[in-house]
């Protein structure tokens, strides 16, 4: 559902990268920006989006989407860009990159060293924000003796029940060799060849019966707070706000979690290329992210964010040390080239 909020002007302005002397915002200035909705939105409007306006002066208009590239592809192909800025995932920053629907990022303009950022994935085209995880999840209430490893997804005689997993075989191909015991670090390797994908896809069908498939990052938590799967597939930060914030006994299972990066990304055509890049210069600065793990536990992609977070915080960040256990960073090179076959395979394997 589309969501507007405009926030109030202030009178101070910002150089790229650095604070310049105050100067008022012009009454034209603004951003639209997009981003997924829910608990994230709300942590980002509060580390980033609130401070911004008060700083600049710049309005932000918020919207929603479900990472769909047809959107930005619709709009800059029309030459009707309105979205400014979207937050996005390495794939999309990737493969937009390479149709030409982003605008290519200049780091000397941003004033920032980009060898300080972790998971751009090569990108020419975008700016990382975030390092979130997906994990596997329960409710300890229902479960009390639940799953220890993402193996345990697919283990349906110690863990009877329905379980949720996102409508894409992004992921779950990859939990599906591991499961299957293929190491880790040989995951994308074997993911490469016909025998390792027929492989994944077996592994899937013993549970297929059992699985409960979501679209949304809201519809994964929804689902385990109403009983109606016995474990789900999720974004660590959705699971820790449900825990902080609505009182649910969820356990996050830190094993095979898959480690993404949070890419900014700038459609190409848009009327507000200053001011996005004053924003991305403003959120890539390591107080703002630093502040933006006191409202949801996400890893930093700037590195030098993670010596500010306090202490206290830091054992519930994905990219802890005693959370990197089998963990892996979704290869999103390859996702950009195999997607598209992939979920062609997917989508008829789930009409059989």
């Amino acid at each position: 559902m589309r969501k507007t909020l405009m926030f109030a002007l202030a009178a101070i302005g910002l150089a790229t990268g650095t604070l310049a002397p105050a100067k008022l915002a012009f009454a034209g200035d603004q951003l639209t920006i997009v981003s997924w909705g829910g608990a994230y939105q709300m942590a980002i409007r509060k580390a980033y989006f609130e401070p911004f306006t008060k700083t600049t002066g710049i309005k932000i208009t918020e919207d929603e989407y479900n990472g769909e590239i047809a959107k930005v592809r619709a709009m800059v192909e029309s030459k009707n860009v309105s979205w400014d800025i979207v937050d996005t995932d390495a794939q999309l920053s990737i493969r937009g990159c390479a149709l030409g629907l982003l605008e290519r990022i200049d780091w000397k303009k941003l004033g920032l060293d980009r060898a300080k950022f972790m998971g751009d994935d090569k990108s020419d085209c975008g700016v990382p924000g975030t390092i979130a995880a997906t994990v596997l999840a329960y409710d300890k209430n229902k479960l009390p003796n639940g799953p220890k490893t993402m193996d345990d997804l697919f283990d349906t005689k110690k863990f009877p029940g329905k379980r949720a997993v996102r409508k894409d075989p992004s992921g779950i191909l990859e939990w599906a060799l591991i499961a299957d015991g293929v190491p880790v670090k040989d995951v994308y390797e074997v993911l490469r060849t016909p025998e390792g994908v027929d492989r994944a896809f077996k592994k899937l069908d013993t549970i297929k019966k059992d699985v409960v498939w979501w679209t949304s990052l809201a519809q994964a938590v929804q689902l385990l707070a109403d009983g109606q799967v016995v474990m789900t597939v999720a974004a660590n930060g959705r699971i820790a706000d449900a825990v902080k914030n609505s009182g649910k006994n969820f356990e996050i299972v830190w094993d095979a979690q898959r480690l993404a990066a949070g890419i900014w990304v700038i459609p190409k055509g848009g009327l507000h290329l200053d001011d996005a890049y004053k924003f991305l210069a403003f959120a890539s600065k390591p107080q703002p992210q630093a502040d933006l793990a006191r409202y949801i536990p996400y890893g930093l992609a700037n590195k030098d964010a993670m010596a500010l977070v306090d202490p206290a915080i830091l054992p519930d960040l994905p990219t802890a040390p005693e959370h990197m256990n089998r963990a892996f960073y979704l290869d999103a090179a390859f996702w950009a080239d195999k997607g598209e076959e992939f979920r062609q395979r997917f989508t008829a394997w789930l009409s059989k």
